[in-house]
């Protein structure tokens, strides 16, 4: 059996698909870095919402979890289309990720916007755990979403990726909501302290 563990990246490098090295803080490594960070934090959501982990009153709605499940996946062809020199160039392969499916987070977005009532405030993370998890995710998909627009500014490689990620964060701040109303929470409003 072959380890994991080659001692390739001891000098802060690493492979990229196709070939080549580069350096582990390659602005092509932070953007495709962030995406399996933001992968591994709905991983957490998923864990801390679902039975045996959690109390059984405060489960993840169905939904969600659906929802969360299908978009680790999209996320891991997300994070190889941004992983791959040349991929959604003229001359490079086609991406994974496309219109289509910032398409269908529009189209959930739409049906969580229909569900919940109206903001008429701000509010700020908290109020479940399972919100609270949902919050934490959204603030690194917008991390993820900074550092893609940092490497798509430098590379001559057309995405979606930029569109589907400001989608995923607007749809994980719903969905933040949504867990506090299935956990019979209010969203908690921010308060200004100045």
């Amino acid at each position: 059996m072959t380890s994991i563990a080659t001692g390739g990246g001891d000098e802060g490098d690493t492979g990229i698909l196709g070939s080549g090295r580069v350096s582990k803080n390659n602005p092509r490594i932070e953007a495709y870095g962030s995406v399996d960070e933001l992968n591994s934090e709905i991983g957490v959501v998923l864990a801390s919402g679902s039975p045996p982990h959690c109390d059984p009153q405060r489960v993840l709605a169905p939904e969600i979890q659906l929802q969360l499940t299908k978009l680790q996946s999209l996320l891991f062809d997300l994070g190889t289309d941004l992983a791959q020199p040349g991929c959604g160039s003229q001359s490079g392969p086609s991406t994974r990720i496309t219109n289509k499916h910032s398409d269908l987070l529009t189209e959930w977005i739409h049906e969580w916007e229909a569900i919940l009532p109206p903001l008429k405030q701000f509010i700020i993370p908290g109020g479940s755990l399972n919100a609270a998890h949902l919050h934490r995710a959204r603030t690194v998909c917008r991390r993820a979403e900074r550092n893609t627009v940092q490497f798509l500014k430098e590379a001559a490689e057309g995405h979606s990726a930029i569109v589907f990620l400001n989608r995923l964060s607007d749809l994980l701040f719903l969905q933040a909501r949504a867990a506090n109303q299935s956990d019979g929470l209010s969203d908690v409003p921010w308060v200004s302290e100045v």
